[in-house]
């Protein structure tokens, strides 16, 4: 028997095929009660690891337990774990309400169980319709359905809010956080950064299929300098000043503006102001999660950087910000 903790444990994960190394000892543990967001860049190793996790895909090395047993020993697993790793695989002609009734009576439980899931979900008024005419938006509610026909401990969810409209995704994020409250385990896949920071509290980052990050987001976000924004008249002069008043961590970002690290705004509005210098705009930054994402998962997928002139700070991508008629705000 499992223990019943919900507790997910990725211990030491390996996956090669042939020379392509997918996964490189990936180590992290998802906890219940909270909703992790599982993030990397794509060939990360994310789809990989899911797989192994659920035991489509045997590891070259490592393992990985939930509830404190691997995937394959769990016996009955959908009465543990619910997981949707793609919005497919349902009969065009069978019936929302026909689909769910065939897994609950592979899975033990009464056929009553899939019209209780499919107002869950707010397929309720569907529920005779086929699965072939549904749109993806509800064709991904229905897959939840299923993962959610045998009260699952844990969610194992890949890509949950893809052809979801907003009101969807409102809906999803609601759900997904209330169950994870009621102190079950939700492990979620997302390339929608925006939308997983406003739903999770844990967060694994892997590049490389390695770990490059995981623990709590508000952790990640307090370990990471933040920096002021400033679209100055003349940035070569602001450049100079902040320079020679030993401030030397400052780069371009890609609309053309100056990021400067280790200051605040008001010392570089002071320093602008005594120095004559014009500032249109001037803000600290408030660090999201794409950024996070793109500090630790930098150099995967880019290309080479553009060589910055002697002295100067690296320039975005085009021509220089400041030369006549390019105007601001154009390079982004």
């Amino acid at each position: 028997m499992h223990d019943g903790s919900g507790r997910i444990v990725v211990q030491g994960l390996t996956k090669q095929f042939g020379p392509v190394t997918a996964v490189n000892n990936l180590s992290f543990t998802v906890e219940p009660g909270s909703v992790t967001g599982f993030l990397g860049p794509n060939g990360a190793g994310k789809t990989t690891t899911l797989r192994m996790l659920l035991g489509l895909v045997t590891p070259t090395a490592g393992g990985s337990t939930i509830c404190g047993l691997p995937f394959a020993q769990l016996g009955n697993p959908g009465r543990v774990v619910g997981a949707v790793l793609e919005a497919q695989g349902f009969h065009p002609g069978r019936s929302a309400r026909n689909h769910l009734r065939v897994y609950a009576a592979a899975m033990g439980v009464p056929d009553q169980r899939a019209d209780e899931v499919l107002h869950l979900v707010g397929l309720g008024q569907a529920a005779n319709r086929s699965a072939g005419a549904f749109s993806l938006g509800m064709k991904q509610r229905l897959a939840l359905a299923t993962a959610l026909l045998g009260d699952p401990q844990v969610l194992v969810l890949d890509e949950p809010a893809n052809g979801l409209d907003p009101e969807g995704i409102v809906w999803l994020r609601a759900f997904l956080q209330s169950f994870a409250r009621s102190g079950r385990t939700v492990l979620i896949s997302s390339h929608l950064l925006g939308e997983v920071e406003q739903m999770v509290d844990q967060v694994v980052i892997i590049s490389r299929g390695q770990t490059a990050y995981y623990g709590p987001l508000e952790t990640l976000r307090a370990s990471q300098q933040s920096r002021v924004l400033v679209q100055p008249a003349d940035p070569q002069a602001l450049v100079a000043k902040l320079q020679e008043s030993g401030i030397g961590s400052i780069e371009w970002t890609q609309d053309g503006r100056l990021a400067i690290s280790g200051v605040d705004r008001k010392e570089v509005a002071d320093l602008a102001m005594s120095s004559g210098i014009a500032l249109y705009d001037i803000q600290q930054e408030v660090i999201d999660l794409e950024q996070l994402f793109f500090r630790l998962t930098s150099g995967q997928y880019s290309g080479a950087p553009v060589p910055s002139p002697t002295g100067y700070p690296p320039q975005p991508p085009g021509p220089s910000p400041w030369q006549p008629g390019n105007g601001w705000g154009g390079q982004g």
